[in-house]
């Protein structure tokens, strides 16, 4: 039986995290971040792959027309409390056909890394998209944030904290314990990794032109005796690495 890697069992703890305006990491850096990248027409549309509870959905104009997509069916039902948008249950990485294939932007905001077949996902974007139109892919960074195969260490004799990188080029699946006090009783997710590279050749594959790649660092502050040190290796090592790929006119 194949393994279910939606995130239907953590849904209520996820949404209650995730509340209505975001965790921390969606208001303080991606969504600050993704206004001054993106400006809205009218007449454009958005597709959300991998909506979760409909986040991004509350972020938009609310004259933008707007589907969030997502395989676990108690996030869409949140989402749909939560916002008067459009929400469907779906597998974005599956058969997906749509009636609106002209979509001016296409997102994944913290998605693809938990998809599976993450490639199917880019081609369903990419086959939904206007010419003309963006995919915007937000990941917890590729290179500096590998579950289970990166980890803070501290030179002492330097007085540095550093980012230890384990593995990289190896695409990886990690299953993710989201309580692991609870042990063999924990619900677990799936996370899947890959080279940065990967991802550039899915959106190419599909015909889109990389136009944009932005690293976003956390703007935690740390006190205290090391504080120092880690705030200066915080800014160096990138939490999200965002890409923006454009389906070209011609």
């Amino acid at each position: 039986m194949a393994k279910d890697t939606s995130w239907k069992q953590v849904g209520k703890w996820y949404d209650e995290i995730v509340s209505k305006e975001g965790h921390t990491y969606h208001r303080e850096v991606v969504f600050p971040r993704l206004r001054e990248w993106l400006s809205f027409d009218q007449g454009d549309a958005v597709l959300d792959l991998g909506c979760g509870q409909g986040v991004l959905a509350r972020e938009l104009p609310q004259e933008v027309s707007y589907l969030g997509i997502d395989l676990a069916k108690p996030l869409i039902e949140k989402a749909k409390i939560r916002s008067s948008h459009l929400f469907q249950v779906g597998d974005v990485t599956g058969s997906l056909s749509l009636s609106r294939k002209d979509f001016s932007h296409v997102f994944f905001i913290l998605s693809l890394q938990n998809m599976k077949r993450g490639d199917k996902a880019v081609k369903n974007g990419a086959d939904h998209l206007r010419k003309g139109g963006k995919m915007i892919v937000i990941l917890n960074h590729p290179c500096y944030r590998i579950p289970r195969q990166s980890s803070w260490g501290i030179d002492e004799n330097k007085k540095l904290q550093y980012r230890r990188i384990d593995r990289y080029l190896s695409p990886l699946e990690v299953p993710i314990q989201m309580h692991p006090s609870q042990k063999k009783d924990s619900a677990v997710t799936y996370s899947y990794h890959h080279p940065i590279s990967t991802y550039v050749q899915w959106m190419v594959s599909e015909g889109l032109v990389i136009t944009r790649l932005e690293e976003w660092h956390s703007l935690k502050l740390s006190t205290g005796g090391k504080a120092k040190m880690e705030n200066r290796s915080r800014k160096e090592f990138p939490l999200f690495l965002a890409l923006e790929a454009t389906l070209p006119l011609d």
